[in-house]
């Protein structure tokens, strides 16, 4: 199992002229307990599984496995998961060393606009781009599992 670090951030808006890459994806989840989650997710017509563990206190960082999967069998295991969907469009953006992913949220999480940065460390620095809003790194109603549970569009 990898250790997954990072930090996020809110944005109120974006320029998808930035990004190097865009992908749309859709992802559910078999399993969102508190400490674990077992997520399916669709990106560029491939599949893949992941599992995370619970996040440290500070939220920066958790165990983390993934695993490509055949798309049918992606599709199959969506069935599965339980609250619906997240539906978002990943713009990558790279500023320096490091590669910002943008999710521009749809559907019931539509207006959400949130980066990540994925560190090797939890004290590394990086450049912060002036387009980055507050960090919100560690408050779990970012979570992805928990937008399934308790949409953005049903925060106002």
């Amino acid at each position: 199992m990898a250790l997954e670090i990072e930090r996020k951030f809110l944005l109120t808006s974006f320029d998808t002229s930035l990004a190097q890459r865009s992908s749309r994806i859709v992802q559910g989840y078999i399993c969102s307990d508190e400490g674990k989650t077992v997520r399916i997710r669709i990106k560029k017509e491939k599949g893949f599984i992941t599992i995370k563990g619970k996040s440290d206190k500070e939220g920066l960082a958790r165990y983390e496995w993934e695993k490509e999967i055949p798309l049918e069998d992606a599709e199959d295991l969506m069935k599965l998961c339980s609250g619906g969907v997240i539906d978002k469009v990943r713009h990558e953006v790279e500023v320096g060393k490091h590669t910002f992913e943008v999710d521009v949220f749809a559907g019931n999480n539509q207006g959400l606009i949130v980066a990540e940065v994925e560190l090797s460390d939890k004290n590394e620095t990086f450049a912060t781009p002036d387009w980055l809003g507050e960090e919100v790194t560690g408050d779990p109603k970012y979570y992805n599992s928990m937008l399934m549970k308790h949409p953005y569009s049903e925060w106002k």
